[in-house]
């Protein structure tokens, strides 16, 4: 099937949400569908950059279309969708829920994926306007918690069949044959010695006064964040440096693709989401959120200490993961002392989360996410 990807990221960039739509599509190429993604704004990128940000070996072809900022990306689903009908698509896979509106309204099928509430004045009446289309469509939540919390925040019920939970994923490919962590540290050139790392943005929410203060606490420890805009990388060094933290380490923008090597580089990762988590373009997630990060580290077979958020639990559970009150802590220091001092309860948890991950691959999420589509 020729399935016409339309998503409103900006490629390339460091967001999440373009790594979640590279990783879509590529896994929607791999199951043997021609795909094609269009863009807003900017000049093509050779697929060579793009593979090593995003960690791509699977190539898909990607259109870029002129998009006013003013007129808030209906001008680009328009063009987009246009795009898409003269390239003769049999579907429109989107995260853009003007296009997926408007594909409906042009009678191709459609199936728009959700990680967040509607916003503004526009959002919630589009998004009520598509489950009450009669066409053909799919709506792709990321957890139950986001499908419970818009239909009873937007007075909606979706019709049997046309909604499907799916989670995030990840590239269990690439996590195959990890070294451990003593030789990935080699590899990266980093301190010797038990690590404990967190990867992914640095915005508001994330945790990172849990991360100082556990680098506080355990000063025989190497803490490595991995990731972070530029300025917020600035700013968090500046304050280690204030604060004397000799064992923290920040090692900015690393590309997707290098990204397993750098997990693989600790015995502890780190997810410390608070009460209130911000993403790229603003909101509140923290009930509703599928991180990537967690199938990652799930993937990398180590030992994850998370924020003990209800979402998280349609996922991970205490047989591989350690939970933690968010914000509090104090009781971070403790688990994290026991973590750190039971070599066996580590193992056990990394365990369990490779097998417990298994079932969370980007490739077998596109089989579930499509499954029965076009069997009519």
């Amino acid at each position: 099937m020729k399935i016409a990807c339309i998503s409103a990221s900006v490629v390339p960039s460091g967001t999440a949400n373009s790594i979640q739509a590279m990783k879509v599509c590529q896994s929607l190429a791999q199951i043997g569908h021609e795909v094609r993604l269009w863009l807003p704004g900017g000049a093509p990128v050779p697929w060579e950059t793009l593979a090593e940000q995003y960690g791509l070996e699977n190539p898909f072809a990607i259109d870029w279309l002129p998009a006013n900022p003013r007129l808030r990306r209906y001008d680009f689903a328009w063009n987009a969708l246009r795009a898409a009908r003269a390239w003769k698509a049999d579907a429109v896979y989107t995260w853009v829920p003007q296009a997926g509106l408007l594909s409906l309204w042009a009678g191709l099928p459609m199936l728009l994926e959700l990680h967040d509430r509607p916003t503004g004045r526009v959002g919630p009446w589009l998004f009520r306007r598509v489950v009450r289309h009669p066409a053909k469509k799919r709506l792709l939540f990321i957890t139950h918690a986001l499908q419970r919390a818009l239909e009873n925040e937007q007075g909606v019920r979706i019709r049997a069949g046309e909604a499907l939970v799916a989670p995030d994923g990840v590239d269990l490919e690439r996590y195959a044959g990890l070294p451990t962590a003593q030789e990935a540290r080699c590899q990266l050139g980093l301190a010797e010695g038990l690590t404990a790392g967190y990867t992914g943005h640095l915005y508001p929410g994330r945790g990172t006064d849990v991360l100082v203060r556990l680098a506080q606490a355990f000063p025989e420890v190497n803490f490595l964040w991995v990731g972070g805009r530029p300025n917020d990388v600035v700013q968090w060094r500046t304050r280690a440096a204030q604060m004397g933290l000799t064992n923290l380490t920040l090692t900015g923008f690393v590309p997707n693709a290098r990204i397993p090597l750098y997990q693989a580089a600790a015995e502890i990762l780190l997810m410390p989401y608070e009460t209130s988590v911000s993403v790229s373009g603003g909101g509140n997630t923290a009930d509703i959120c599928s991180p990537m990060k967690m199938f990652e580290y799930m993937a990398a077979g180590r030992t994850i200490l998370s924020s003990d958020l209800p979402v998280l639990h349609e996922v991970l559970d205490p047989s591989c993961a350690i939970f933690c009150p968010p914000e509090d802590a104090p009781a971070w220091v403790q688990a994290f002392d026991r973590a750190a001092r039971d070599a066996d309860l580590r193992a056990r948890l990394a365990s369990a989360a490779r097998d417990a991950v298994q079932g969370y691959s980007w490739v077998e999420r596109a089989r579930k996410c499509l499954a029965g589509f076009f069997a009519d």
